[in-house]
């Protein structure tokens, strides 16, 4: 039988100052969790725990210590840990508020690791950037310029940079020969905030692109400050790189690389990493989604390397961990990995990769537990209750893919917060759960029969299934049984964050270098 430990700060703090695997997981909703955190604490919320935690914990052996903020979830969370066959497993000694007693940093918002060390690359490089009244007057005079997006391409079509083109950041250096081939145009590149724009421009001024080059500064909340006007469901991406191009960027980005300390592997050193089991190995393709679906390493996860620089803690959640990352290019492996690197992370590229070495199709699937047993009902019958009035819908979905569109009359739920969440919800004959594909849904079936007695059924393939039997919908906060916690909301997403919001974030972003310096643990370094 595992027992279940407390970990204290000072056991934390000195594991990660000794490069030691840490896996200090966050397991409150990711509302409460960007209110306030450790820095290399990893959200992995109670409610997905089965479905997130092999892939991101894939050691069973890992030392894994789990917080809350006296909510009561840590303690379930260790329970069900240990049941998914995890050894090590401890709770963190008075949770986020000993932490901070015992003189631990706290910081707010997510990705936190990641975006402090894109300020610390600005004050130690002084990455050039200019004002967004600057570069609107640069297009503005249809001047020799081109305007680069490092976001992802949804972000990018949601609010863009008029005339600019989407490059998610790990394609900055493979694309931007091609995009500017005459070295007197002038890159920007931009991104939503600060950091994507910071590492963007970084990267190709390492890599040695003759362009000027400079960062949007501030990104598209700077240029929405200034009174300027977004563009809306813009479309450009970037075209094919041609050989030539391909092979210039190559040689830099190994250059970047090897002057990071980027270790160089074999698939035989992979392979031998992956058997090893006292260090955890993760294998990482950074290329597009589409390239990674037509054929990649087997076991590899689709992590497009501008993503993976920006939110490692949503994959790698074990600090200190290995990281190993594949291309077919030699360029974007190899620019991902020198930031990596100066993370602090011990990373290496896969050097010996051939076509034939990328056989498996399809997109990447996270490896869970067998499912537990549920009774399925379709589309068409959970009509037919709904008309006898007898059933009550339970929606386990993201709060923002219900309010967008539900089953009518379905209620959103919180599976951490189920007791909370059914004291609010009518009482029913039975009860029918579901979320985007049921897979979520599934894993409250039991605890629903548990807490209410009744017939609980599972809407076979979720609320797609119903969709796709053109039932009606239902959109807005209609019935909300738990609050609507489970995202964060971005002050540097969508289009209509209030100017105050948009503000206090740059204002927080320019503080991280000073808050990194307080906490002591970062490792990170610049080149």
């Amino acid at each position: 039988m595992t027992t279940v430990s407390n970990r204290s700060f000072a056991q934390i703090r000195q594991a990660l100052l000794d490069r030691e695997e840490v896996a200090l997981i966050d397991v409150r909703e990711e509302g409460p969790f960007a209110e306030s955190h450790p820095l290399f604490a990893a959200n992995i919320p109670l409610s997905k725990l089965e479905l997130e935690v092999y892939s991101r914990i894939p050691r069973r052996d890992t030392q894994v210590t789990v917080y809350d903020n006296g909510e009561g979830l840590a303690k379930r969370a260790a329970e069900r840990l240990v049941a998914l066959g995890y050894t090590q497993v401890s709770l963190l000694d008075g949770g986020l508020r000993g932490w901070h007693q015992a003189g631990g940093e706290l910081f707010i918002d997510v990705n936190v690791p990641s975006k402090a060390f894109g300020e610390l690359v600005e004050s130690e490089r002084h990455t050039p950037s200019l004002a967004a009244e600057d570069v609107q007057a640069l297009l503005d005079n249809q001047a020799d310029v081109v305007v680069l997006d490092a976001r992802r391409f949804d972000e990018y079509q949601t609010m863009s940079i008029p005339t600019s083109i989407s490059v998610p950041g790990a394609e900055l250096v493979l694309r931007a020969r091609e995009l500017a081939p005459d070295p007197a145009t002038r890159i920007i590149v931009n991104c939503a905030g600060r950091t994507r724009s910071i590492i963007g421009t970084q990267s190709l001024i390492n890599a040695g692109v003759a362009n000027p080059v400079a960062a949007l500064r501030n990104g598209t909340i700077g240029w929405t400050l200034a009174g300027q006007t977004l563009a809306h469901s813009q479309a450009r991406r970037f075209a094919p790189t041609p050989e030539e191009h391909r092979q210039v960027a190559a040689e830099a980005a190994r250059r970047v690389a090897d002057t990071a300390r980027v270790g160089r592997a074999t698939l035989s050193d992979l392979h031998r990493w992956q058997q090893a089991p006292t260090r955890t190995t993760y294998l990482f393709d950074v290329r597009t989604p589409e390239e990674f679906e037509a054929g990649h390493l087997p076991g590899a996860r689709s992590t497009p390397g501008g993503q993976l620089v920006q939110e490692t803690d949503h994959v790698a959640s074990v600090r200190g961990a290995r990281l190993v990352l594949a291309d077919d290019d030699g360029v974007r492996a190899n620019m991902s990995a020198s930031w990596l690197a100066q993370l602090g992370w011990e990373v290496h590229v896969l050097d010996d990769l051939q076509p034939a070495h990328f056989s498996e199709r399809g997109a990447w699937v996270a490896p869970a537990p067998a499912p537990p047993q549920a009774e399925l009902i379709s589309p068409h019958t959970l009509a037919q209750w709904l008309d006898h009035g007898d059933t009550v819908v339970l929606d386990f979905t993201a709060s923002a893919n219900y309010v967008k569109r539900h089953i009518p009359g379905a209620w959103w739920a919180l599976r951490a917060q189920l007791p909370q969440a059914l004291a609010k919800v009518p009482n029913a004959q039975r009860y029918v759960l579901t979320c985007g594909s049921s897979q979520l849904a599934r894993l409250a079936v039991a605890e629903v029969e548990a807490l209410t007695g009744k017939q609980v059924f599972l809407l076979q393939d979720g609320t797609a299934s119903w969709i796709n039997a053109q039932l009606p919908l239902q959109a807005g906060e209609t019935h909300l049984a738990s609050p609507r916690i489970d995202r964060y909301r971005r002050p540097y997403e969508g289009t209509d964050n209030p100017r105050e919001a948009m503000q206090a974030y740059l204002d927080w972003e320019f503080g991280l270098v000073e808050q990194l310096a307080r906490d002591g643990t970062h490792g990170f370094y610049v080149i």
